[in-house]
Formats: C-alpha cells, structure tokens, sequence
C-alpha cells in the first residue's frame, strides 16, 4: 500500500513536470493524479513496459497527464 502511494506520488510529480503545472501541485494532488492516472492509463493504453507496485509506468504517466488536463481545464 505504501509502495502504491510512492510511485502514484512519483508519477504524478512526472506527468505535473510534463505539463508544467507540478510548481502549483500538493502533495496530496500529485498522489491523486499519479494513482487515478495509473487506472485511467492502464484502461485506456494496457499494460506494457516496466511496472512498479503493479502499475505500468509509460501508460500510467500518459493516465496522468490526462488527468491533470482534465482536472485542470474543469477547474480553470
């Protein structure tokens, strides 16, 4: 559960770098993203490269910077 929580930090710190909006992200939103994201990647991309904590990390980087976008252009 821990490890979960690192890595969904961990991708979410990625994906907010990628869309330059990681300076205004918590904590706490860079987990959420990178965990949401991780579902949302894996559903729509599958599961393919390197995994860590049972998340695929290319397709649950890309769930997240969808997620960021989306969240970003509801709460603009």
């Amino acid at each position: 559960m821990i490890g979960s929580l690192i890595v969904g930090a961990l991708i979410g710190i990625i994906a907010g770098a990628i869309t330059k909006k990681g300076e205004s992200m918590g904590c706490i939103y860079n987990i959420f993203a990178g965990l949401v994201g991780s579902f949302v990647g894996q559903t729509l991309f599958g599961s393919w490269g390197p995994s860590l904590a049972g998340m695929a990390i290319l397709p649950s980087i890309l769930g997240a910077i969808i997620v960021i976008a989306v969240v970003d252009l509801l709460f603009r």
